[in-house]
């Protein structure tokens, strides 16, 4: 990589190669900031909606008690998700001219499904239809585990742009991108037109290496230090090359990051880069000028002491290293799925002290 003053180097990636990149946010300031610098897209899950709601609290306090007023025998499960969908349809909006300017191909917004229905495909499905009912430009996250593929290739089928989350293998990504071009060919026999659709697969990366740091720690591995901070963006080629190989019509998505090389190392892909405000401002203010580097393998003494090591990362890193119905339980994805559903009881948690607040804390 070269270093020069240049103002916004994401920028810079977007119009030299084919690799886009998303907010990891729907905050509204910050997806504005992305966009300006050539974002094509954006995201949210529990969590998100948590950290917005403490950025945008004098929007979002106020909008909560109005909605809890209009319905005054809802639930804090429906004033949640009202509050959700309302954030989500929000940051659609200010990606609506990007959508527009791609044909519908780029510009989209993904919700996530209730968490807590990680076992449900059924429930998990109709919900996605219906948040795809909310705006044009509206992309649904499913979970990559077993119900969450049937899920989302009913989804599909029923036209829905569906997003698979929580996946950190390879073969959660070749799952996926079968299970998509199921659902793809479904629709379009029953006369559907996926010409604008845009179905994307998020291989959390920086989880993953976090989940290899854990089991340094858990098992005494001696590991060569460096190697675990490689282990997302070793999972993440190997599957790109597959996805080639394959022709599947998904695009791989690398998200959660840690440091700057799960930014440099995957550009140069036809893939989409999901990064949160913090990180966007650091490496546009950090004067590199990424190169392709998608092509590039990594070291292969890194993989192999990975490989012999971490019989987890083996699971992640061949193709049939795990089967579907091992999904759910490995580490990285239990450990994910657990945090999501726990921020998604957390967001009701904030929802009651909004809606019925707490006489102790007010007193005196």
């Amino acid at each position: 990589m070269t270093l020069i003053g240049i103002e916004s180097p994401l920028q810079r990636m977007v119009d030299t190669t084919p690799t886009d990149y998303w907010n990891d946010s729907c905050a509204v300031a910050e997806l504005e900031y992305a966009v300006a610098r050539g974002a094509t897209g954006a995201t949210s899950n529990p969590a998100i909606v948590g950290e917005v709601m403490k950025k945008e609290k004098e929007h979002w306090v106020p909008r909560v008690r109005e909605i809890a007023a209009a319905d005054p025998t809802w639930s804090e499960v429906e004033i949640t998700w009202a509050l959700i969908e309302e954030m989500g349809v929000r940051g659609a909006g200010i990606l609506g001219p990007v959508f527009e300017r791609e044909d519908g191909h780029k510009g989209r917004l993904s919700l996530q499904t209730n968490p807590a229905n990680y076992r449900d495909a059924a429930r998990m499905t109709e919900q996605a239809v219906h948040f795809s009912s909310l705006a044009p430009n509206i992309q649904v996250k499913f979970p990559a585990t077993a119900a969450g593929l049937r899920g989302l290739e009913d989804a599909t089928a029923r036209g829905v742009v569906i997003n698979a989350t929580v996946a950190f293998t390879v073969p959660q990504a070749i799952a996926v991108g079968e299970a998509v071009d199921r659902g793809l060919r479904r629709y379009e026999a029953a006369g559907g037109d996926t010409s604008r659709f845009s179905p994307v697969c998020s291989i959390m990366i920086g989880r993953l290496d976090d989940w290899m740091k854990v089991l340094v720690e858990r098992d005494d591995v001696a590991l060569d230090p460096d190697a675990a901070n490689w282990a997302g963006i070793a999972v993440f080629k190997r599957a790109y090359g597959i996805y080639r190989e394959r022709g599947y019509r998904t695009r791989l998505l690398a998200a959660a990051y840690r440091h700057r090389l799960h930014w440099t190392e995957l550009v140069g892909g036809d893939v989409v880069l999901t990064m949160p405000h913090a990180w966007q401002v650091r490496f546009n203010g950090s004067g590199i000028v990424p190169e392709p580097r998608i092509d590039i393998p990594v070291d292969r003494a890194i993989v192999d002491d990975l490989l012999a090591r971490i019989p987890d990362f083996a699971r992640a890193y061949e193709p049939d290293g795990l089967a579907v119905k091992e999904f759910a339980s490995y580490g990285a994805t239990a450990r994910t799925l657990r945090g999501f559903v726990a921020s998604y009881h957390a967001l009701q948690g904030v929802v009651r002290d909004i809606v019925l607040p707490d006489p102790d804390l007010r007193a005196g």
